[in-house]
């Protein structure tokens, strides 16, 4: 933990070395859940503007207009976003550049926690990798039209499952799979995870897995393309039941270790909670960017910190990933000066 300014207090505290203004946050996913709470938290520590997605315009307009009775502050906007769809991506772009106000922290929430059967998109990408592919369009976007501020967050929903200590998760072996179906190409095995191709069985525990992998490949991928003074970071909220992103868990997760984990202390939290977490990653500094961040190792709540599993860490997994992101997506992002 040496590496972190300033010291550990609940859930750990690291401070930046120039503190951003909080002016402006976007957050995806927010019209229930982690995103919600996190939009709320944001508006009671003074934020002058917080954009809330909805898959729909009237959904984000009723979120809004929930949050600010129940805050009591008119600091939320409304933007229809649905991240499966490029236009719909484009279209929030378009209306974002037309407001030309710079986003300072992009909370990157919206995810989905697979079922017992594969679903792909129209574009046919695995359903729980979705995210990330409408995700990445949505940041490289923001990153070319200048619409992120110089000192802007960028913090991207990760999770414990990725880690390999969690029980019923494990993860795919992304240099294996290259190396026995793919000649190598970490690319193209990366590719394939992508879009629960050929060569890999779904199973949705591992298929969650693999996808917060993917995630925090990504980070760590973008870190080393972003302008100076920006940063990003996956952080995992941690075990947060009461949301509905476990609608479409399976049975073993949802009836079988969903009620355990509830029963136990210390292996769950509210969504409160876990919302803090993405806001105490704003205010990170640009020496941990790429980094992913969750619970201890074997843990699912409590302080979090820097993941140092190998896995995590593989350059040519996170350069694999990004070409794959790219391939699939459409979009690619110019590296920044080293």
């Amino acid at each position: 933990m040496d590496r972190f300014k300033g010291k550990t207090a609940g859930p750990s505290t690291f401070t930046t070395e120039t503190p951003m203004e909080h002016s402006i946050a976007l957050v995806t996913g927010t019209t229930s859940g982690l995103g919600y709470a996190a939009a709320r938290a944001l508006a009671g520590e003074g934020w002058r503007e917080i954009i809330v997605t909805g898959r729909s315009l009237a959904r984000a307009q009723e979120t809004a207009t929930q949050l600010a009775d129940e805050t009591r502050v008119q600091v939320f906007t409304p933007l229809e976003l649905e991240l499966d769809t490029p236009s719909s991506i484009q279209s929030a772009l378009t209306e974002l550049v037309k407001r030309g106000r710079p986003v300072d922290f992009l909370l990157l929430n919206a995810g989905v926690i697979p079922g017992k059967k594969r679903v792909l998109t129209a574009a046919g990408i695995e359903a729980t990798q979705a995210p990330l592919i409408g995700h990445h369009q949505l940041t490289l976007g923001l990153l070319r039209a200048n619409l992120l501020s110089p000192n802007a967050r960028i913090v991207i929903a990760g999770s414990e499952a990725a880690r390999g200590d969690v029980p019923l998760f494990s993860y795919t072996d992304v240099a294996a799979l290259a190396a026995t179906k793919y000649q190598g190409d970490r690319s193209a095995a990366v590719e394939v995870l992508l879009r629960s191709g050929p060569n890999v069985k779904y199973q949705a525990n591992r298929t969650y897995a693999d996808a917060k992998i993917v995630v925090a490949w990504w980070v760590a991928a973008l870190a080393r393309r972003l302008p100076p003074g920006m940063a990003v970071y996956a952080v995992s909220p941690g075990s947060t039941p009461d949301t509905k992103g476990l609608r479409n868990a399976g049975p073993a997760l949802k009836w079988l270790m969903v009620p355990l984990v509830k029963l136990i202390p210390g292996m769950s939290h509210t969504p409160e909670t876990a919302a803090l977490r993405y806001l105490q990653a704003s205010e990170f500094g640009t020496d941990v960017s790429g980094q992913f961040f969750a619970s201890a190792p074997k843990k699912l709540t409590g302080p979090i910190e820097a993941m140092r599993q190998p896995h995590f860490h593989d350059r040519a997994n996170q350069e694999a990933a990004w070409q794959a992101i790219v391939k699939v997506s459409g979009v690619d992002f110019s590296p920044a000066a080293t």
